[in-house]
């Protein structure tokens, strides 16, 4: 032995000797209600995700229930694929603090192919800044409608900055200059399983300081309101201070002679001249008179390229379930309608016409014998 300490001595050295990674000191573990609740908040933000992503990328996107522990950079590391795509996420407004998303290099590859108009099934080999600003794009969309969501369960407006991707091979260390400085000690991993269509089954982790996720849980229980109302209810008010006494009259011939528009000391207010004041009632213009949206003339030109289904009913029928079933080829249906008896004209669904079958050249037609005005 050389008399070094390994880094694994020297954390269990500094951490108390507890080891694990829920045993660290100074607030690192999370209750049960806060995990749930971290869990419930990572839940909905990324259903929502999840539906933006089906958007971008045409394809069914499904996104568990999470699941939401302690761990380390060592255990992740261990346990997670390598290379990946970190997606850092800084929030900038309503919450202090990031997150980062970690997918994996092959289900960024389909994704982006997918967004680029490809099936998915072929992606290119190489990661090219290409892919860097396609998933930097489709992590903005699904953070920033996941923002919204939260921005709605916190009850305050949520903003985050545009997501920052790289990829990392996540044997090396970890860079303390990027904002994933947090993962240099105990950190929150909710971890999701994600399917894409038929071609990605995968998982996803979305990793939480510690100090944020206890801060969801503040704002998502209502504490951190009761808290700024029980400061605010401790903080004494203001004493009010005593208003100054006027001095005394320097002389009493002063006081005998009082100021245009000042009371005598002793003398009743009520011996105050009164200012006359004109009282009249108020004259409010006449409105012109308005024009009836009747009498207006409608602009229909905007609408006139709107297309509308045409169908053609030459009669109905009810048959039940056991006639239906009986149909076969050279069973005659009998309709509602008599042998030339004008034929039904719909547009969209709505009787608008009646009229005569007719053949042009080789299709069949209809010549408009009638016009079906609105009842009023």
């Amino acid at each position: 032995m050389d008399g070094m300490l390994s880094q694994e001595e020297i954390d269990a050295l500094l951490g108390g000797g507890g080891g694990g990674s829920d045993g660290g000191s100074g607030g690192a573990n999370l209750t049960e209600e806060e995990r749930d609740a971290v869990g419930e908040i990572s839940n909905i933000c990324m259903g929502t995700a999840a539906t933006t992503l089906y958007s971008l990328v045409n394809q069914k996107v499904v996104i568990t229930t999470p699941v939401v522990e302690i761990t380390n950079w060592d255990k992740l590391t261990a346990e997670y694929a390598r290379p990946c795509v970190f997606i850092n996420i800084l929030y900038k407004e309503g919450i202090d603090g990031n997150n980062v998303l970690i997918l994996k290099e092959d289900d960024v590859k389909i994704i982006t192919d997918l967004m680029m108009g490809g099936d998915g099934l072929n992606p290119s080999d190489e990661f090219t800044e290409l892919h860097f600003s396609a998933i930097c794009e489709a992590m903005n969309q699904m953070m920033g409608s996941s923002a919204t969501s939260l921005s709605s369960m916190l009850g305050a407006k949520i903003d985050i900055s545009p997501p920052e991707a790289e990829l990392v091979d996540m044997a090396g260390e970890i860079d303390q200059s990027k904002a994933q400085a947090f993962l240099s000690k105990d950190f929150v991993r909710v971890t999701f399983r994600m399917t894409i269509g038929e071609l990605v089954d995968s998982t996803i982790m979305q990793l939480y300081p510690i100090e944020l996720a206890k801060e969801l849980y503040r704002k998502f229980s209502g504490q951190e309101e009761e808290k700024k109302a029980k400061e605010t209810k401790a903080t004494p008010p203001p004493t009010p201070q005593p208003a100054p006494q006027p001095a005394p009259q320097a002389a009493p011939q002063m006081a005998a002679q009082p100021m245009m528009g000042q009371p005598m000391m002793g003398q009743p207010m009520m011996n105050m001249p009164q200012q006359d004041v004109n009282v009249q009632n108020v004259q409010f213009q006449a409105f012109s008179p308005m024009i009836s949206p009747v009498l207006q003339q409608e602009n229909i030109d905007l609408i006139m390229d709107v297309p509308l289904e045409v169908a053609v009913v030459l009669g109905r029928t009810r048959k039940s379930i056991k006639e239906i079933l009986e149909f076969a080829p050279g069973t005659i249906i009998e309709l509602d309608k008599l042998a030339g008896e004008p034929i039904d004209v719909m547009v969209n669904q709505k009787l608008v016409a009646k009229g005569e079958v007719v053949v042009i050249e080789e299709s069949f037609g209809i010549r408009i014998t009638e016009i079906i005005k609105e009842k009023v």
